[in-house]
């Protein structure tokens, strides 16, 4: 036993004490990943150096460990290659697995690293030892074996959705929302004046704030924390970046609340793409620090988290209301309390709904009286949270609500935003409205510019697909158009961009290249049916219903995990194989409600629609191993009068039908179940379009059509196989304008 010791690395000749580089540079890159995955907060340098030392010392250690009990095998082989190559498989496996990849797919990953790795390494030594071709040879049949392990996939390409077109919308007649205006504007801070990491809020702050204590929610703030930062939860600093316009003023105020991300990557500078756009156009713009609030590696996340972002959201609008009392303060009489917006990312968006809707969670603390000066017009969130907080979520009324979603999110992967789009009201002809954007090719992470293209942490991160991902800079222009034409609306009085709401396609002209689907709703709708007041599917807000030759039943709307979101549809299908010339789901209005229409001036018929045809996709793996996509359903529209005389319209007419996004997250299907506990569900989850279709339209096809004695609305599905979901049926007042799209 004491020879086999003592010869332990006889066999590691100068080939494989080179190739030695190979399994080494693979184990250190998995600290490396893992380290930057969970900063320390020293920088990007220190990270990586402290890794790469790290990792050296493990790999050494561990492998030199190995050889020594793999030299009392007595077998002959290079015992200290092996026993480097075992230490940086398990090294990689180890950190995979740590960073919520199953076991299964962490050893197939680590496996092939380490394959690799040994590869190059020993094409190193072969190269060294100046045997080139065999070198070559070897490093080309071992880095080929392991492909095999990745499956095949579906075609990302084969799955493209259609993009945007202005069809038949009319363009707006307004500036590029995307664009800046006209302001020029000063940036400056706000903070303690004595932040550790930040000149900004420390040494360098323009304005001083006093702190905040949060021990009325905060209880678990590990010393960690309080060492890192310089504070504890008894006094959470007020910081914030101001964009302000320059001029007398007063200016409507918006706020801008970033969500969780990793602590010691500071995130609220990444917003000043939209603060610099909002402070050129006449809104003071001011982006929270929140990120003492996020999540550590080293010292977790505190406690009552979502609760703590939206009160410091109430606390910074008491510290800006303060400072505009003050004679010479920047905040001056510039303040317009009547027209306040809040914008939030991610549980940013969250909190930003719930601070609308404070008085649920806050009603008894003095924050709520001190900020009641600030009216709350408009609330945006982008790809927000929507957990519950004290059993209880944000209900907005007569608060005009926008949310944006990417379809290629593989953070918050739901479309998360559409239940408060859902929860969100108004009172009879409020001016109002609520708004939504689904984008096809959008992820989570790009709407801030300081958090990449990784939508997950590293290494596990590495593993979504980001092929199909579109550009950052597109991505944020889309978020610029909205948020601009948004708050151009509500607090400026802006009317004409509402189009861009009502119909996404009459700003085709200043969007990026991808698909959108969008819904719309404002007080001025008069429902017909919302399917949300009984189960009884003959029944409808506006009527009684019935349907020939399909398939009809009122059920939730469900996300890519097969949960509700909350509010229930008609779900119609023709099915396949059948041959029913007059399939068509069919509404019987109430007379009382066909006299509000009349006596209203409606415009139009109004509706959301789910195309749910990709259903196949889940149902029929042939399908999805061709990557097909099913046909989109053909839909036609019939309005009947008291006379009996109908005008009936192809939907494609007015807005064609586009099939829905089917978006695999990782690299492999293979690897999307293993990934994260398998969270990213179905392909797809039930996405609405509103669509409004003008009485203007239908009098086009029959001009005898009486629109002020309506008694009858009537959905046709034309082919077999074809299944969508109806929801928020009803009627819209607005002036039409001659081409057929509505002002």
């Amino acid at each position: 036993m004491a020879r086999r010791i003592k010869d332990t690395y006889v066999y590691d000749t100068r080939l494989w004490r080179t190739a030695l580089a190979g399994p080494w540079t693979i184990g250190t890159l998995a600290f490396i990943l893992a380290v930057l995955g969970i900063p320390t907060g020293l920088g990007t340098a220190a990270d990586i150096i402290l890794a790469a030392g790290a990792g050296t010392l493990v790999l050494a250690l561990a492998g030199n460990i190995l050889a020594l009990l793999l030299s009392l095998t007595g077998l002959r082989f290079p015992r200290l290659f092996a026993g480097t190559f075992l230490s940086s498989t398990g090294a990689v496996l180890l950190i995979l697995y740590f960073a919520d990849i199953e076991i299964e797919a962490a050893a197939v990953i680590a496996g092939i690293a380490a394959l690799l790795g040994g590869a190059a390494g020993l094409s190193i030594g072969l190269l060294r030892s100046r045997r080139t071709i065999a070198g070559t040879l070897l490093a080309i049949a071992v880095l080929l074996a392991p492909l095999p392990l990745y499956g095949t996939g579906h075609s990302e390409s084969a799955r493209n959705t259609s993009s945007v077109s202005n069809g038949n919308a009319v363009p707006i007649e307004a500036a590029d929302p995307g664009i800046p205006g006209d302001y020029t504007y000063q940036y400056f801070t706000y903070g303690s004046g004595q932040d550790l990491h930040r000149k900004e809020y420390g040494a360098d702050v323009t304005l001083t704030s006093a702190s905040a204590d949060a021990s009325a929610f905060i209880k678990n703030w590990p010393k960690l924390r309080t060492i890192f930062w310089g504070f504890d939860y008894n006094a959470l600093p007020v910081n914030a970046k101001v964009w302000m316009p320059d001029g007398e003023g007063p200016f409507p105020l918006v706020l801008m609340v970033h969500g969780n991300h990793m602590m010691e990557d500071y995130s609220e500078g990444g917003y000043a793409y939209l603060g610099e756009q909002l402070a050129s156009r006449g809104f003071i713009a001011v982006s929270l620090d929140e990120n003492f609030l996020n999540y550590s590696a080293w010292s977790g996340i505190p406690d009552n988290d979502f609760k703590v972002r939206t009160w410091l959201i109430l606390k910074h609008l008491q510290q800006i209301g303060n400072f505009a009392q003050q004679p010479g303060n920047l905040f001056y009489q510039k303040v317009d309390y009547s027209h306040t917006a809040l914008l939030g990312h991610s549980r940013g968006g969250q909190a930003v709904a719930m601070a609308a809707d404070a008085a649920r969670w806050f009603k008894d603390d003095p924050v709520l009286a001190a900020t009641r000066q600030f009216n709350i017009v408009s609330v945006i969130a982008l790809a927000p949270t929507d957990k519950a907080i004290d059993n209880q979520q944000a209900r907005l009324k007569d608060v005009n609500y926008l949310t944006l979603q990417g379809a290629r999110d593989g953070d918050v992967h739901d479309f998360y935003g559409d239940r408060q789009y859902i929860r969100s009201s108004f009172s009879s002809g409020s001016a109002a409205f609520k708004s939504s954007l689904y984008i096809a090719d959008a992820n989570h992470s790009q709407f801030n510019t300081s958090w990449g293209l990784y939508d997950q942490s590293l290494p596990a991160g590495l593993f979504l697909s980001r092929t199909q991902i579109m550009d950052g800079n597109e991505q944020r222009q889309i978020a610029k158009v909205y948020v601009s034409a948004f708050l151009e609306a509500t607090l400026h009085g802006q009317s004409e961009y509402q189009d861009l709401f009502r119909d996404y396609r009459s700003g085709a002209q200043w969007l990026p290249d991808t698909a959108y689907y969008s819904r719309f709703q404002s007080g001025s709708y008069i429902p017909v049916a919302t399917f949300d007041e009984d189960r009884n599917k003959n029944t409808v807000t506006g009527g009684t219903a019935a349907a020939i030759g399909l398939d009809w039943t009122e059920e939730t709307a469900k996300d890519r995990e097969s949960k509700s979101k909350a509010t229930y549809g008609i779900l119609l299908e023709y099915k396949a194989g059948e041959d029913n010339k007059d399939a068509a789901y069919s509404i019987r209005l109430k007379d009382s409600l066909s006299r509000e229409v009349a006596g209203s001036g409606a415009s139009g018929l109004t509706f959301s629609m789910a195309n749910r045809n990709a259903d196949a996709l889940e149902d029929d793996s042939a399908l999805v191993l061709a990557a097909e996509i099913p046909p989109v359903p053909a839909v036609e529209v019939e309005l009947t009068d008291s006379n009996h005389i109908s005008a009936r319209l192809p939907l494609e007419k007015v807005m064609d039908i586009l099939p829905l996004p089917q978006t695999e997250f990782t690299l492999s299907p293979w690897l999307e179940e293993r990934v994260s506990n398998g969270k990213y569900g179905d392909l797809s989850e039930a996405i609405f379009q509103t669509y409004e279709l003008p009485i203007q339209s239908f009098l086009e096809e029959e001009p005898r059509l009486s629109p002020d004695e309506l008694t009858g609305i009537t959905f046709y599905l034309q082919e077999a196989g074809d299944k969508i979901m109806l929801d928020d049926i009803g009627f819209y007042t607005g002036e039409e304008n001659t081409e057929g799209g509505v002002k």
